[in-house]
């Protein structure tokens, strides 16, 4: 369903600030107006009520005197000064005795001896309400029927005020609404003026500027919290936009360095005409490249399906002290051609996929087992409890400086520059390890300080 005013935020403040104002002032005056008709309504009846006891007055005093049309004159005369007051008396048997000129009584229930009650307001015949009280008269003679007298009033002059007062009522609430409205637009431009600033700084910030944040001093605090979200949002964006560019630039050198070999000892070689062995023995080293090519490209594909979640583990029982100790009995000759103390102690158990699993942990092992010094140590440490296994690779050496802790784990990233083209990994591993420990709903994180570098596995059990 299209809302009313597009989807402007200010339209809608407009108009609810419209809405809200007319309909406090009509409720109000709706009070108001009710509250004027029951003091108009309690006016009449204390006038009328005081009227009614004057008259009972006048018929005890005209009876006294021997005859109830006596009474004509004094009634006239109290009448005198209350315009719209009419007057009416009834014998008991229904008969009039005084009735006012412009009386106006309701047809239906005079004389008041009728079986319908006599109504507090009526219209009359000629279109104007009125309000009027009936009651007895009693004539102050012993076995004598009180006399029926009736009074009433007219009115015009308050439904006149009232209908005044309702003209007033609406004309103040609609111009309230259009005041109400003027300023609520005004106050939704200013109050939205700093929300315009976001989104023009905001529309300045491209790939090329994502250093650039948005500034959250002088912004009221409702925004504030977008405007960091915001900028913490950039802060990422900048970071994976930074760690795709050297992706690139990584991967470029990476694949260009066997390219560039398999290129040119194929361009030496068919310079002139070789000898069998010679030929064979190209063949060999171009072999070597293409097999690391492939493992690189290999690697590159596996991330990817990491990213795009179709790293799918199977599920299996694993366990990693029996894996551990298999892949140091494959490491122990590089070990021992450094002289390194390998072990390996604790036991724990997991689901998941035993190749993948195995794969993380070797890379690892080579990690360590490449950058541990001559007579250094690695240990792996397993334990257990009722929730996650736990697997601790330690290795002795010089440690890594804190600002590449954050970083080992990315693609292509070496902490030593100078082994960038030693020949000494891809650069993948660690990131294929994080990969698979994450596809297992685990964690890794690395710690470096005082001669040892640890590697911390979490697997849920």
């Amino acid at each position: 369903m299209k809302l009313p005013f597009g989807r402007s935020v200010t339209a809608r403040l407009t108009l609810l600030f419209a809405v809200v104002s007319s309909s406090v002032l009509l409720v109000l005056g709706l009070v108001i107006a009710s509250l004027v008709e029951h003091h108009f309504e309690d006016m009449d009846l204390e006038l009328l009520e005081g009227k009614l006891e004057l008259i009972r007055h006048a018929v005890v005093k005209a009876r006294a005197g021997g005859d109830l049309e006596a009474m004509a004159e004094p009634l006239e005369a109290a009448l005198v000064g209350h315009h719209g007051l009419a007057v009416g008396v009834w014998r008991a048997d229904g008969q009039p005795v005084y009735v006012s000129a412009e009386a106006a009584f309701p047809a239906d229930s005079i004389p008041p001896a009728g079986d319908k009650p006599f109504p507090r307001t009526w219209e009359g015949d000629d279109g104007q309400r009125y309000r009027g009280l009936q009651g007895l008269a009693p004539t102050g003679r012993d076995g004598e029927a009180p006399a029926r007298v009736a009074v009433s009033t007219g009115l015009a002059h308050h439904d006149h005020f009232m209908q005044s007062f309702r003209l007033a009522m609406w004309t103040v609430v609609s111009v309230a609404a259009l005041l109400s409205g003027l300023l609520g637009w005004v106050a939704a431009r200013r109050g939205l003026a700093p929300l315009r600033d976001i989104v023009r700084h905001a529309a300045d910030i491209t790939a090329s500027k994502l250093d650039q944040r948005l500034a959250d001093d002088a912004i009221p605090e409702e925004l504030a919290e977008v405007v960091r979200t915001l900028n913490a949002m950039l802060a990422r964006l900048e970071s994976s936009f930074q760690r795709l560019s050297d992706f690139s630039s990584d991967i470029a050198h990476e694949l260009r360095t066997p390219v560039s070999n398999l290129l040119t000892q194929t361009q030496v070689t068919l310079s002139r005409a070789r000898s069998l062995a010679e030929y064979q023995d190209v063949l060999a080293s171009n072999a070597e490249e293409f097999e690391r090519l492939s493992r690189t490209i290999a690697d590159m594909l596996f991330l990817a399906k990491a990213d795009n979640r179709l790293l799918i583990p199977t599920r299996e029982p694993v366990h990693l002290g029996t894996e551990v100790r298999g892949l140091l009995e494959f490491y122990e000759a590089l070990a021992d051609e450094k002289a390194l103390v390998l072990s390996c102690t604790g036991s724990a158990e997991v689901s998941g996929d035993r190749l993948m699993l195995r794969r993380a942990i070797s890379n690892l092992l080579s990690n360590a087992v490449r950058h541990t010094p001559a007579h250094g140590h690695i240990a792996v440490e397993l334990e257990s409890d009722g929730q996650t296994a736990r697997l601790r690779v330690e290795n002795s050496g010089p440690g890594i400086a804190p600002e590449h802790l954050p970083r080992l784990f990315d693609r292509f990233y070496r902490a030593d520059a100078s082994r960038q083209h030693s020949g000494e990994g891809s650069g993948l591993g660690l990131a294929i390890s994080l990969s698979i420990i994450q596809a297992h709903g685990g964690d890794i994180e690395v710690r470096s300080e005082a001669g040892l570098t640890v590697f911390e596995l979490r697997l849920p059990r």
